[in-house]
């Protein structure tokens, strides 16, 4: 791709291509592939003026390297699209909108009275229809008042006005259904996989590919705890399969061979080998997507108090109206009472305050998945967290490895990987870098892999019975056993690390010593959320006391609790809300998905456990646990702007229905300012929240 440097600071570069304006879905496709590069931090593709943004890290030739190698055609075949781009969608109505304006400024500046008088009959037609069916059907709606208030000033013959109330009208309903498919674009993009990578299984063995080069025929591979990438049918093995993010189902669905599994569902027990039926983005999953808009599960309570009360305030306007009017015998002041209603401001402000809350969430690297969530986390007075991969490192390190019964040090190490390399999990990723940083390769000698959640992983290696996990698992359920003459080394294992126990045939053969070191953040963090409103903090873990308490200290929360399994986990979280707590959930492992889904809201952290994340309702980036003040400082704000917002609709409208029921408003001010207000809240729902910096956060 040929490209010049427009602007370059530190780490930021902003190009424009040397190629014909970019179709819309090359724009996406490049926006893609650029998110898809190591470097690429954030990036930003404008089609109508052929320019990129790129935030990079690491060195600036690497990037300028990956540029000019580019090539639609690679691009296509490494890169998915998103199942639902909003580009095009932002393009038809910014048209749409720049349209109206332009055709309602050329009307009023070129065409004779007559035709505009004309006009004006021609777009009433609309109006008055819906008003006529509300009042066929005996309801006393928006469109009825709407319909009543076009009507009358026609019949006065104040065409401007009546023009003027349709053109406003037209305007906010075009915003209201962007902002409308908007919520639900971003919504299905918080959704989305982000699937990237598929082991596909091949004559010479395992291979991980690119998502984007596979195609239905193959057959992909997939284990416990990972997400299903693509729609297909079992070949091969037996799986548990939690289908709630497509059909609700509480309870795993059992799949055999000749069984069909859909994209974005989640395997909890079991393997299997799949054949693709589907290429990516042409899935269940993602035709999901279109029925997100006929359900109101994700709008948060205060959008639907907000509309709730908009239709409850319609009959009072229009009582309003009829009362003036009987008391003041004047047509005009009961106009002006009628020319305002509450509905337009409180059904748009609100959805436009959560979408730009959600927006601003996820600037700051955090996916929310619905306002109720949002509300959720402005409300919680009690946070749960995780130990392991949340208030420590998401990037454990092992420090050391002790072998016993005769075993070498490193080929204990490339078994250990070979398991571990596929369940994404803090500790599991440690053991495979560690492999990797020795030059270590590990290929696939396992007939078959068992994942037990919070225990360990069994399989069979060369006809040998190989358990690895917790000490719980290895030396309480399998009941394997030290050689007696290594029970002082074993008594000598260090005991500040975490250590993850490798067994053969029921005997110890290594210990993997793991150094998992406390976010230097977490205190500070802690710290924050009390003065932003939490009152109890807790942490669960299925580490050893000793080891609990050591970190509980360190971190300073209120309790904690060690040893629990993911059921425990669950039971707590919900003794927490049957008490009367607003729980928040803070996990990133396999072993944290049930408590995940029992809190208010479950904040999954994005290098954990692809499970974790597609059952959370939130997600946050793994650099820094400030995301969580963030958030909370997020919800905060929505939730205050969103009283503001009711205080002004209601103050504001009151004040003009009093106004034009006085006679100090005529029937064309009381519209326009009516109308105006409701821009002018909608365009403030649509501002950037105003944030405070705590004093420590870095």
């Amino acid at each position: 791709m040929r490209a010049v440097i427009v602007h370059e600071s530190r780490g930021r570069m902003r190009l424009r291509l040397r190629q014909k304006p970019m179709s819309l879905r090359q724009a996406d496709l490049l926006e893609a592939w650029l998110k898809s590069q190591p470097w690429t931090r954030e990036a930003a593709v404008h089609e109508r003026t052929g320019c990129v943004i790129v935030t990079y890290t690491g060195n600036r030739e690497t990037v300028l390297s990956a540029f000019r190698a580019f090539t639609w055609t690679e691009a296509e075949a490494s890169a998915s699209l998103p199942c639902c781009s909003t580009r095009a969608m932002n393009r038809e109505f910014q048209e749409k909108l720049a349209g109206k304006v332009l055709m309602k400024g050329a009307a009023a500046l070129f065409l004779p009275s007559p035709l505009r008088i004309a006009r004006v009959i021609w777009h009433m037609i609309p109006f008055l229809g819906k008003g006529l069916r509300c009042l066929g059907r005996r309801q006393v709606k928006v469109e009825l008042l709407d319909a009543l208030s076009i009507g009358i000033s026609a019949c006065r013959r104040d065409f401007g006005t009546a023009g003027m109330v349709m053109f406003l009208l037209e305007i906010g309903e075009l915003l209201e259904e962007w902002t409308r498919k908007k919520s639900v674009a971003d919504l299905a993009e918080s959704l989305s996989l982000h699937v990237d990578q598929v082991w596909l299984k091949t004559g010479a063995g395992e291979v991980l590919v690119p998502i984007g080069q596979v195609k239905p025929g193959d057959l992909a591979v997939v284990r416990s705890g990972n997400v299903i990438p693509l729609d297909g049918v079992v070949t091969e093995g037996e799986i548990a399969v939690n289908q709630a993010s497509l059909t609700g189902e509480p309870v795993p669905v059992v799949r055999r061979p000749g069984g069909a599994v859909y994209a974005g569902t989640v395997v909890e027990e079991g393997a299997c080998v799949l054949e693709v039926k589907q290429a990516s983005g042409q899935g269940r999953y993602d035709q999901i997507v279109e029925m997100i808009q006929r359900t109101e599960q994700m709008k948060s309570a205060a959008e639907a108090k907000a509309s709730h009360l908009a239709d409850r305030l319609v009959p009072y306007t229009f009582a309003g109206s009829l009362l003036s009017l009987a008391l003041t015998r004047n047509v005009s002041r009961a106009l002006s009472v009628l020319m305002v209603d509450f509905s337009c401001a409180l059904k748009l402000a609100m959805p436009l305050a959560v979408l730009s809350a959600m927006r601003e969430a996820g600037r700051e690297h955090i996916t929310v998945k619905g306002g109720k969530f949002l509300e959720a986390a402005a409300r919680a007075d009690t946070i749960v967290f995780d130990k392991t991969g949340t208030l420590t490192h998401a990037c454990p390190r092992v420090v050391k490895i002790v072998s016993f019964d005769g075993n070498e040090e490193m080929e204990m190490l490339r078994l250990a990987a070979c398991l571990e390399e596929h369940f994404p999990h803090s500790m599991a990723n440690a053991v495979v870098e560690e492999a990797r940083r020795r030059g270590l390769t590990h290929e696939e000698r396992h007939a078959k892999v068992e994942y037990l959640v919070a225990h360990g992983i069994a399989s069979s290696v060369d006809g040998r019975q190989v358990r690895i996990g917790s000490a719980h698992f290895i030396f309480e359920d399998e009941g394997c056993v030290i050689r007696e003459e290594e029970r002082e080394k074993f008594n000598a294992l260090p005991p500040e690390y975490s250590q993850l126990y490798l067994a053969m045939d029921g005997v110890l053969s290594a210990v993997l010593c793991i150094f998992d070191p406390l976010r230097e953040e977490a205190r500070e963090v802690m710290t924050a959320l009390r003065r932003l409103g939490i009152r109890n903090a807790v942490m669960l873990t299925g580490d050893s006391p000793r080891t609990a308490a050591a970190i509980a200290r360190e971190v300073g929360v209120d309790d904690y609790e060690a040893g629990v399994l993911p059921a425990d986990k669950a039971e707590y979280v919900a003794a927490l809300r049957r008490e009367g707590h607003t729980v928040l959930m803070v996990g990133d492992g396999i072993n944290d998905s049930p408590a995940l889904s029992e809190a208010d809201a479950g904040i999954a952290i994005s290098g954990g456990a692809a499970i974790a994340q597609e059952i959370a309702d939130i997600t946050i980036a793994a650099d820094s646990l400030w995301e969580l003040v963030r958030l909370r400082q997020l919800a905060m704000a929505l939730m205050n702007r969103i009283q503001n917002n009711y205080r002004f609709v209601i103050g504001f409208n009151g004040a003009l229905i009093g106004m034009g029921a006085a006679g100090v408003l005529s029937p064309a001010a009381s519209a326009m300012l009516h109308n105006l207000s409701t821009l002018g809240v909608s365009l403030h729902s649509m501002s950037v929240l105003p944030l405070e910096k705590t004093e420590t956060e870095a």
